[in-house]
């Protein structure tokens, strides 16, 4: 009952009056549980990145050191039970962290952050950043590109190719898992992002100019640019010919765009974000820093196992072009938040 609280309780009559007033005062003024909370942090865009190779900065970068040089060299680290790494914030509600490679090992970061007490995701957007592997018919090295579909590369029934029909596809979707395997993204919000950086001068190298004439394919001789198209998020590395085919015929099955990317998380992150706050602010972007398969001259074995020496190069690029075109859709998102807020805003 109410009047069971301490500040109810008559002071026995024995105290000292000053002291029983000092009492009552004490409890009049006391702050209430809900005034000292720490309210939550209100994200505005949340940046996940896959990996990183050593430190979060000062040494080779891999797919979460530009954003953190950018944005959280400054931050406190927040711990999140239950996700790989930290979360890292700014004053501004941009957010970001690590979440590990793979669709179970990022999915699972992400819901854990997303339900997370400490954050909230009423209005965030969403970019699920990282590098990731292009068909030489339709990209090359250096590129990056906003997915405007995520397809699961898994979810469904594959048999060995001596065991079908030859050049047949080895493939076969499952039933019932309709709504698990293929998510098409805002596509006013991809056109806002490809509008906003499609002019973003990007990163190259020799190495990866030198390593694009190998193929005969125009895609891949030509400069980065800024693309889309369907990301493909498939658990196992498949390469070769034979699986880039069959992953183009997996998104034409499925009624997506063009593969264009090869990658292991976006799908299962988007399954994730659906289930907690819907995928119109979600945003998928990879940087190309190798060909699905090997040049004519060279066996997929060792193309997957080169020489020393025999790499695409233009890593070191990539990593940094993908940071150059994302930040410029974050940085519009925070600096009109008015706009923003409440959905993406016709163009």
């Amino acid at each position: 009952m109410l009047f069971n609280h301490p500040c109810f309780l008559r002071p026995a009559r024995w105290l000292v009056p000053a002291l029983a007033a000092a009492s009552i005062m004490g409890c009049a003024t006391a702050p209430s549980a809900t005034a000292t909370a720490t309210a939550p942090i209100r994200v505005k865009v949340f940046v996940a990145a896959m990996f990183e190779i050593g430190k979060n900065t000062g040494d080779r970068a891999g797919e979460f050191q530009h954003w953190y040089e950018r944005y959280w060299k400054d931050a406190t680290p927040i711990t999140v039970p239950g996700a790989l790494g930290p979360v890292y914030c700014n004053a501004d509600g941009v957010c970001g962290a690590v979440l590990g490679m793979g669709k179970v090992n990022s999915s699972s970061s992400m819901q854990a952050i997303l339900l997370n007490p400490k954050f909230d995701f009423a209005e965030a957007y969403y970019v699920i950043s990282g590098v990731a592997g292009t068909p030489p018919q339709r990209g090359t090295i250096a590129d990056v590109s906003w997915g405007t579909w995520l397809v699961d590369y898994d979810l469904g029934h594959r048999w060995a190719p001596e065991e079908n029909t030859p050049g047949a596809p080895t493939f076969m979707p499952r039933k019932g898992y309709e709504e698990y395997r293929r998510f098409q993204l805002n596509p006013l919000l991809v056109d806002w992002a490809m509008n906003l950086t499609v002019d973003v001068p990007l990163k190259d190298s020799d190495s990866a100019r030198t390593y694009r004439l190998r193929y005969p394919d125009t895609a891949a001789r030509r400069s980065p640019a800024v693309t889309s198209g369907t990301h493909m998020t498939g658990d196992t590395f498949f390469h070769g010919p034979g699986m880039s085919r069959q992953a183009q015929y997996i998104a034409k099955l499925y009624g997506a765009d063009d593969y264009v990317i090869t990658e292991m998380e976006a799908a299962a992150i988007a399954l994730v974000v659906k289930r907690t706050h819907g995928t119109d602010r979600l945003m998928s972007l990879r940087g190309a820093v190798n060909f699905d398969q090997g040049n004519p001259n060279e066996t997929t074995l060792q193309h997957l196992d080169p020489a020393p020496g025999e790499t695409a190069g233009g890593f070191a690029e990539t990593v940094e072009n993908v940071a150059l075109v994302g930040t410029r859709v974050v940085d519009h998102i925070v600096r009109n938040w008015g706009q923003w807020q409440g959905g993406v805003p016709a163009r």
